[in-house]
């Protein structure tokens, strides 16, 4: 916890509340549903935490956008924005139903009332959002092929509507084709090692009519 404060030293105290929950209820829910390794789960706040927040160090949402989290798997990196940015509407999917059951039993326990979640294929779910973000779910090209019609027309953000995708390593021939893609060093802001090869991708999307 002391790392999320660190870097994000403004919170309010119901925020920082909910972010003391998440340890409770991770390894709570861990236990009964694997959705987090076991290797993994000590380092929550850095691994799995922090790295959501990632996004927010590049992006900070508006009141009433809208964000869909594609493959969110147990929450990330919607459940962490979602605290972060109680003004912003997530929408957070998964194809699994029991990572489903956890991340909507994380969002109850910390009545998170910006977050709607639900067992979806990408390529399935109607409307449009702002920023569609996620984790590592798939290579690029795969990734923009399922949300490509899904992002909104108007822009009401420093950075033009498309994706934030949690990314590490070299991408360079997985970015080839998107030109226009621009990548944020998670390193620049966060110091730990971890962080050394993590990015954060932001490619802007048209409307699609």
């Amino acid at each position: 916890m002391d790392e999320i404060l660190k870097y994000f030293p403004n919170l309010t105290d119901l925020q920082i509340e909910q972010f003391q929950k998440l340890d409770f209820l991770y390894h709570d829910w861990n236990e009964k549903i694997n959705v987090i390794s076991r290797k993994d789960i000590d380092s929550l706040y850095t691994k799995h935490i922090l790295h959501s927040l990632g996004i927010a160090k590049i992006m900070k949402f508006e009141p009433g956008a809208t964000v869909l989290d594609v493959g969110t798997g147990g929450g990330f990196p919607g459940i962490p924005l979602a605290i972060l940015f109680p003004e912003t509407r997530f929408y957070l999917i998964d194809v699994i139903a029991k990572k489903i059951k956890v991340v909507q039993g994380v969002a109850d326990a910390l009545e998170l009332k910006n977050v709607k979640s639900e067992q979806k294929r990408a390529e399935l779910v109607k409307g449009d959002f702002d920023f569609i973000v996620s984790r590592a779910v798939t290579n690029m090209p795969d990734f923009v092929s399922w949300i490509h019609d899904k992002i909104k027309k108007q822009h009401k953000h420093m950075l033009k509507n498309g994706i934030l995708y949690l990314k590490g390593g070299d991408l360079t021939d997985e970015l080839k084709d998107f030109p226009k893609a621009t990548l944020y060093d998670l390193a620049d802001y966060f110091e730990d090692e971890f962080f050394e090869t993590k990015k954060v991708v932001h490619l802007p999307l048209k409307f699609k009519p």
